[in-house]
């Protein structure tokens, strides 16, 4: 699931970090970074729909931008844990009803 980072997004994230507007390029590269690597751990979600998978979209590109990626997956393990678990049994709660109408 590829996905471009809306205007919107760039705007909530760059007030967050309160970031002007020099840095715009490489802040979505970051953030698509961030949605794409996210989505392989934990199931395809949504920036623009999923508030959860969005904060863990953001603090995952802060530390990037703050060139500290390394410490990322251990201090969020339980978030990425936690959406991966939902992102799973959705799909079985999902595959329980199409065969059920089989």
């Amino acid at each position: 699931m590829s996905m471009s980072i809306t205007d919107e997004i760039l705007i909530e994230f760059k007030g967050r970090m309160h970031l002007g507007d020099h840095e715009d390029d490489n802040l979505r590269r970051i953030l698509s970074a961030s949605v794409k690597a996210l989505n392989k751990r934990c199931g395809n979600y949504d920036i623009n729909n999923d508030a959860d998978f969005k904060e863990l979209v953001f603090e995952r590109s802060r530390y990037v931008y703050n060139d500290a990626l390394e410490f990322f997956s251990t201090n969020f393990l339980t978030e990425i844990n936690n959406l991966a678990i939902d992102k799973a049994l959705e799909e079985i709660k999902l595959e329980g009803e199409t065969d059920a109408t089989i």
